[in-house]
C-alpha cells in the first residue's frame, strides 16, 4: 500500500514516513512545496537506502493511496483540507494527526484551544467530502522517537472514528510498525480527549526530560485478534 503523507516535511510526519519506509511500505511525501518535499525525501533515502520513498504536492500526495496521514500543525488544517477536499474520494481514509495548541507563554502550560466542532478530527470531518471516513491518531507518539530507527517503541496509538472498519484499515498500518500497538477508542467524538494527551504529555515530557507515551493496560494480549473480529 502507498501512503501519502501531507505535512510529511514535518517533525512528525517525517517521523512516521521513516517507520513506515523501515517496515517496507511505499511513501508519497506531500508538502505545498514540491522542492522541501524532494528534499525530505532524499533526507529519508539517505538514512534508509531501501526506502521507496517519492515527492509530491499535497493534492498529487493525496490521491495516490488509500490511507492519507494529515501531520500539519493546526493553523494549516483548514487550507490544507480546503486544497485537498476536491482530490479526496469516497472510500479513502484520512487520519487526521493534528492538536489545537496554544503556544505556552511566560512560563504557562501549554493548553487547548477551543474549536467548535469539539476537537480538530471532529472539524476535519466537516471539511472531508463525503463518503471520506476520518479517523484520529498518532497524537501521543513522539516524532523524536520515531525520527530515531534504534530507538525501541512500546506504546499504544490511540484511534477514534465513526466507522468501525475505517478504525481496523488504520489499525493495520499502526501494527507495521513495530512497537506501536493500536487502541479502538470509539467514535470520533473521543478525539476531544485524545487530543487532551498531547499537552498533557509536553507538560510531563519538560519534567522529565523524556519523551513519554501512552500505554493502556489490561486489554487481551491478542491485540490483532480484536481487529479481525
Amino acid at each position: 500500500m502507498t501512503v501519502p503523507i501531507i505535512g510529511g516535511t514535518g517533525a512528525l510526519g517525517f517521523g512516521l514516513a521513516l517507520r513506515l519506509a523501515a517496515a517496507g511500505e511505499e511513501i508519497v511525501i506531500g508538502s505545498r512545496d514540491l522542492a522541501r518535499a524532494q528534499e525530505a525525501a532524499e533526507r529519508l533515502r539517505a538514512e534508509l537506502p531501501s526506502a521507496r520513498v517519492s515527492a509530491a504536492v499535497n493534492e498529487e500526495a493525496a490521491q495516490r493511496g488509500p490511507v492519507v496521514l494529515l501531520c500539519v500543525p493546526f493553523r494549516a488544517q483548514s487550507e490544507n483540507l480546503t486544497r485537498l477536499k476536491p482530490v479526496l474520494q469516497p472510500g479513502q481514509i484520512l487520519v487526521d494527526a493534528t492538536v489545537p495548541l496554544a503556544a505556552a507563554f511566560s512560563g504557562k502550560a501549554t493548553r487547548l484551544l477551543g474549536v467548535p466542532q469539539g476537537s480538530a478530527a471532529e472539524q476535519a470531518a466537516e471539511m472531508t467530502p463525503e463518503g471520506v471516513d476520518v479517523v484520529s491518531g498518532f497524537h501521543t507518539v513522539s516524532a523524536d522517537r520515531l525520527r530515531n530507527l534504534a530507538e525501541r517503541l512500546d506504546e499504544d496509538v490511540l484511534l477514534a472514528s465513526d466507522r468501525r472498519e475505517a478504525r481496523a484499515r488504520v489499525a493495520a498500518l499502526v501494527e507495521r510498525i513495530e512497537g506501536l500497538r493500536p487502541v479502538d477508542c470509539g467514535p470520533l467524538e473521543m478525539a476531544r480527549m485524545i487530543e487532551g494527551l498531547t499537552p498533557l504529555l509536553i507538560s510531563i515530557n519538560k519534567r522529565y526530560r523524556t519523551h513519554a507515551g501512552v500505554r493502556i493496560t489490561g486489554l487481551p494480549d491478542d491485540g490483532a485478534g480484536y481487529w479481525r473480529r
